[in-house]
């Protein structure tokens, strides 16, 4: 790992994480599905970084991997510094509050049996963030912070809209002060009008509270508004990783260009030269050799079926994992 930078909140390197495929009578490991297979990028504090990619490429593994929901296969993850993954249960629990999760679904990640004020405050009072004196008061704070009311704290999470229940979700997060927040997919699953919402009052809190975001969507134009740095992963991989302006105005790996042909356009009589890729994503669980990509690129040379390209940066601070660009 490189060294520790000031601004560098999170920095992950090489990070893999299996899955194993059991069978036979006992059970035992036959195969396994590589979900994250070799992924470094790093997040200065204060920023965001959008991860974006087809469904099943390992974008919500990842966010799950770094918080330790789910455990690495191997690599590094450091968050200030800290290896959290050489971390014991009593540093772990210490270090909880400050990396937090904002859930997809705003249905299923609410328990329907607590009211919004213990649903947002239970882990208040499991971690000491506040006094007890001081509880009511935070909690007010931190919900006129999401736009909810404090008449809200007494009602269920079925007498709220989705966009009123992702403001919950949202709330939950806030709550514990955090420093890093993993946003998976939370505009998905509401109407355009209240995505917009959703997404001006995150960049408003990153801005009060200085938070650092990782930001996974399927959503290229919700990524651009919100991304300071864009990452575009394939099948386990990072293909693609840089600036937003980077990587918006000079997109380099054919899985990148074809993912940007994509995005409508705003005026009807606008042509599009859309790249549409042929076949359909390979199983992780038995990944093409070489380049992942080549059964499915345009640009497919001899060398990427048998030779697995290696990152590159193009420009500063704008990395390629591609054999056209790495000769």
């Amino acid at each position: 790992m490189s060294e520790v930078r000031d601004d560098i909140l999170l920095q992950v390197k090489d990070l893999k994480t299996y899955f194993p495929i059991k069978g036979g009578m006992l059970q035992r490991a036959t195969s396994y599905v590589k979900a994250v297979d070799g992924v470094t990028f790093s997040i200065k504090r204060g920023t965001t970084m959008g991860l974006v990619g087809e469904s099943g490429c390992g974008k919500t593994t990842v966010g799950r991997t770094i918080l330790r929901l789910t455990e690495k296969t191997s690599g590094e993850v450091r968050f200030g510094g800290q290896d959290i993954y050489a971390l014991n249960r009593d540093a772990l629990r210490h270090l909880r509050p400050k990396m937090q999760i904002i859930f997809q679904d705003p249905y299923s990640s609410l328990s329907p049996r607590l009211p919004v004020g213990e649903i947002i405050g239970e882990a208040v009072r499991e971690h000491h963030i506040v006094p007890e004196k001081e509880y009511d008061a935070y909690l007010d704070k931190i919900m006129a912070s999401c736009g909810l009311m404090t008449y809200h704290k007494d009602r269920y999470p079925h007498e709220f809209s989705g966009g009123q229940r992702q403001r919950i979700c949202i709330a939950r997060a806030l709550a514990l002060n955090p420093d890093f927040v993993v946003c998976d997919e939370p505009v998905s699953a509401l109407d355009v009008s209240i995505q917009a919402q959703i997404i001006n009052l995150l960049k408003d809190l990153q801005q009060e509270y200085g938070l650092t975001y990782l930001f996974i969507s399927h959503d290229l134009s919700v990524v651009e508004h919100i991304s300071d740095t864009i990452g575009v992963m394939y099948l386990g991989n990072l293909v693609e990783y840089g600036p937003k302006a980077s990587i918006f105005s000079n997109p380099l790996h054919p899985y990148t260009q074809a993912l940007f042909s994509a995005i409508p356009m705003p005026d009807p009589d606008a042509k599009m030269n859309r790249t549409i890729l042929e076949g359909s994503i390979p199983s992780p669980a038995n990944p093409p050799k070489g380049c992942k990509f080549h059964t499915r690129c345009n640009r497919c040379m001899p060398r990427c079926t048998t030779e697995e390209p290696v990152q590159c940066e193009v420009e500063k601070g704008h990395h390629v994992v591609c054999h056209l660009y790495n000769p």
